[in-house]
C-alpha cells in the first residue's frame, strides 16, 4: 500500500472508533467537525433524526490582516455557538471526527465553550 492510502485506511478507523462512542441526541445534538487544509467546518446533528441543525465555516468568516487559521477556528466555534445559543442549543457532544484534539480542532472546541455551549 502506498502512505497516502495507508493514512486515509488509518483515518477511517479513527473516525470509525469515535463515532462508535459520540451519538447525538435531541437533548444533546453531536458537534461535529472537520477540518481539511485550508478550511475548518462546524455541524451541529441530531443523530435521531439524521438532520444536521446548523453549520458553520471559515469561508463565511471575513479575514483581516494576518491571522493564522488556529485564529479563525477559534472564531468559527464561537460564531457556531452564537447560532446554537440562537436555536436553543445549550449542550452538545463533541465529535472531533477521527483528528488529533489539537491544533484548529482544539481551537473551535474552546471557541464553541468562549460562546456559551456545554460539553
Amino acid at each position: 500500500m502506498r502512505s497516502k492510502e495507508i493514512k486515509a485506511k488509518r483515518y477511517m478507523q479513527r473516525k470509525r472508533r469515535v463515532r462508535a462512542k459520540v451519538v447525538g441526541s435531541a437533548k444533546r445534538p453531536r458537534l461535529s467537525v472537520f477540518r481539511s487544509n485550508t478550511h475548518i467546518y462546524g455541524q451541529i446533528i441530531n443523530d435521531e433524526e439524521g438532520k444536521t441543525l446548523l453549520s458553520f465555516s471559515d469561508i463565511k468568516i471575513k479575514k483581516v490582516a494576518k491571522v493564522t487559521k488556529t485564529m479563525v477556528a477559534g472564531q468559527v466555534g464561537e460564531e457556531l455557538a452564537k447560532k446554537a445559543l440562537a436555536k436553543k442549543i445549550k449542550a452538545v457532544v463533541f465529535d472531533r471526527n477521527g483528528f488529533m484534539y489539537h491544533g484548529r480542532v482544539k481551537a473551535l472546541a474552546e471557541g464553541a465553550r468562549k460562546g456559551g455551549l456545554v460539553f
